[in-house]
């Protein structure tokens, strides 16, 4: 059976959507400041709108701004009350001073109620935290329909002790429980729940994220919060479900999970009861590098109202995201009102790994089998960059939803919409973006660096063989990075074919990692008449051109080595242009791949869409056998690439596209 990174969901297929690409983590952090504006969507490709429509919604409103009461606010979650009234809690960072959206500091819990489905919000209240310098943080409100009662299960640490140096380290984490028995109105004294944390765990947490009642079998009436922690000296983490038999007066600690740091471990989970009276738990992945897997969501079920889990955590295949806390909500039931088993997750929809970058595109995805597969076609409810979401029922059965959301980064307003199921289907699309193979020879059991299509880049033809087209709107691919991808301070090399008639702009072929900073790039630059390779380390950046950018319309193939310090750019076995890196003062220095997470694109410049005014770095064109080898070819390697070869270095061959299918 192939690993789940390989498999293709039954029925995959291909579609246009339009793209909504990364803008490099340094630029983004350096546009902090700016970029927590109120919601206004990410700049967008022309075809965005009739390729993805967004959901008509009924509702659509900021119940915190960035700036507002707080530096930003985080961590959303929302319920509705007994009697309907919406009660949207959040994380509010750092009261009015500018060092930052940071999880460590000065950090309440605050709330703000609609009583007329999010049209209009009431005043901010503090929950918890007004009187104090605390770190408080991860709402997870659940409702009990017998009494009305509303608990909120929050983490409480002293991380902000030292103002000026506020630090995780050394201060304890603890759950602790208010309550309210008016709708959220008023809310009770905290109480502090030791009983929630297990003996040797560090950090622990709740939700985020809203809790459940069940309704089903021998534990009807029970409350069910999840949450997550750490242990033996932060060597191994799990998930945890907190459970109340009394509406949420008492609680005790229920399921638990233990797993290695080393690998795939859950957190952040999030709950749905199944029709036959069990639990159903996806979590967000929290491996200690998202590079491993494409798959970021993990899941398992509990058959004794929380108890235990029944099984391990495993990977969700086919349920696309970047890692990031989703939401889980029960919207029909046969069993209660009629309709189809279904329930919803609210997450991010754009497959990749980095925080930054790749929470985008927030959506509604549907399981008809309680979890078991999830539809690639859902309902797009943003566009643009978003974090964090929590979904609850309306009273008048639309579906709410809170979100973080801003300009540049994923968050710093938390973001409300409403909408109805039949807006949902109206607006369906696929969001399982296509890929296309990496066709190397691989070791068994090794994933692929398959390509994500964006755009709706197409096939079309080379010789008698297969390409791949650009339109030079919106299409280009994105290799989510995988540690085969890294070149560090090696030597590599980049092959490629291409072809286009260009007279203006620049043509990016591949661009991989950063803008600046630790990158290479091949590129066309017919506005210059040049075609540019360059290589960016922590010592500067080179470059080195030939003075063509071969828009004559006929195929070429360009080889961009680095062997030690020398670079070599050279086009259809001509003569190469060569150029010397700064040597720096240690291999460090040499390095170009960036330590975190990263990403390669094919066809674009790595900031698109986000580029400046006037800027369209997009090739426009075709291109071809794509390939990345961890060694400096030899002129007789390039030309067996060059005719065609498979059989050049496989062992250091760690990319090939081919671009003989989409899938």
């Amino acid at each position: 059976m192939l690993p789940l990174s390989e498999r293709r969901p039954p029925g995959a297929r291909r579609f246009a959507l339009s793209a909504w690409f990364c803008a490099l983590a340094l630029a983004v952090l350096a546009a902090v400041v700016l970029a927590v504006t109120p919601q206004a969507p990410a700049a967008a490709a022309p075809t965005a709108a009739s390729a993805a429509p967004e959901v008509a919604r009924q509702v659509s409103t900021t119940p915190f701004k960035a700036r507002e009461d707080y530096y930003c606010t985080r961590i959303p979650a929302v319920v509705t009350s007994r009697t309907g009234v919406l009660l949207a809690f959040a994380e509010g960072r750092t009261r009015l001073t500018t060092t930052g959206c940071h999880d460590v500091g000065d950090n309440d819990i605050v709330l703000r109620r609609s009583l007329d489905g999010g049209a209009t919000w009431q005043p901010l209240q503090i929950v918890v935290g007004g009187s104090d310098e605390l770190a408080h943080g991860n709402p997870a409100p659940v409702v009990d329909a017998v009494t009305g009662r509303i608990t909120l299960l929050y983490s409480s640490s002293d991380w902000n002790h030292d103002a000026t140096r506020p630090s995780r380290t050394g201060y304890p984490r603890s759950v602790h429980a208010v309550h309210s028995m008016d709708g959220g109105a008023t809310w009770s004294a905290s109480v502090p729940q030791p009983q929630l944390k297990a003996a040797g765990w560090g950090w622990v947490s709740t939700g985020p994220g809203h809790g459940i009642q069940l309704s089903r079998g021998q534990h009807h009436g029970r409350l069910v919060v999840p949450g997550d922690h750490t242990a033996g000296g932060d060597t191994t983490a799990g998930g945890q479900l907190y459970v109340s038999d009394d509406g949420g007066l008492t609680w005790s600690l229920g399921a638990t999970s233990e797993a290695s740091k080393t690998g795939a471990y859950p957190g952040e989970l999030t709950v749905a009861e199944t029709v036959d009276g069990n639990l159903y738990v996806n979590a967000r992945n929290s491996a200690p590098t998202h590079c491993l897997t494409n798959e970021h969501r993990l899941e398992t079920v509990g058959t004794d109202g929380g108890a235990s889990f029944s099984a391990p955590f495993t990977q969700v295949a086919d349920l696309d995201t970047s890692p990031v806390f989703g939401s889980l909500l029960r919207l029909h039931a046969v069993d209660q009102d009629g309709k189809p088993d279904r329930l919803l997750y609210s997450g991010a929809s754009r497959l990749g790994a980095s925080a930054l970058e790749d929470r985008r595109e927030l959506a509604v995805r549907s399981s008809y089998d309680e979890g078991k597969t999830w539809q690639t076609v859902g309902t797009l409810v943003s566009a643009a960059r978003t974090g964090y979401s929590d979904l609850t029922l309306l009273p008048n059965g639309s579906v709410g939803i809170v979100y973080e959301t801003a300009g540049n980064i994923p968050h710093g307003n938390v973001a409300f919409a409403a909408f109805t199921e039949n807006a949902m289907k109206a607006s369906e699309t696929e969001l399982r973006r296509p890929r296309t193979s990496d066709t190397r020879v691989k070791a068994p059991g090794e994933a692929g660096n398959h390509a994500v299509v964006h755009g709706g880049a197409q096939l079309g033809t080379r010789l008698d063989g297969v390409a791949m087209e650009f339109d030079g709107v919106d299409d280009y691919l994105r290799l989510v990075c995988s540690p085969s991808l890294r070149v560090e301070d090696k030597d590599f090399t980049v092959t490629a074919w291409f072809r286009h008639n260009a007279t203006t702009g620049t043509l990016p072929i591949v661009w991989a990692y950063g803008m600046t900073g630790r990158h290479f790039s091949v590129r066309a630059e017919p506005g210059g008449g040049v075609l540019r390779g360059t290589v960016g380390t922590d010592a500067g950046t080179t470059e080195v051109t030939l003075p063509s950018s071969y828009n004559d319309n006929q195929w070429h193939h360009v080889v961009f080595t680095r062997q030690g310090l020398a670079l070599r750019l050279a086009v259809d076995g001509g003569t190469a242009a060569t150029a010397t890196l700064p040597a720096g003062t240690s291999a460090s220095d040499r390095n170009l791949t960036p330590a975190g997470e990263f990403n390669i694109h094919i066809g674009a410049r790595p900031d698109f869409p986000n580029q400046p005014p006037g800027v369209a770095q997009l090739f426009r064109g075709t291109l071809d056998d794509v390939r990345l080898f961890t060694t400096a070819l030899t002129d007789a390697e390039a030309a067996d690439v060059k005719n065609g070869s498979l059989a050049v270095r496989n062992g250091e061959e760690k990319l090939r596209l081919g671009f003989s299918t989409i899938w």
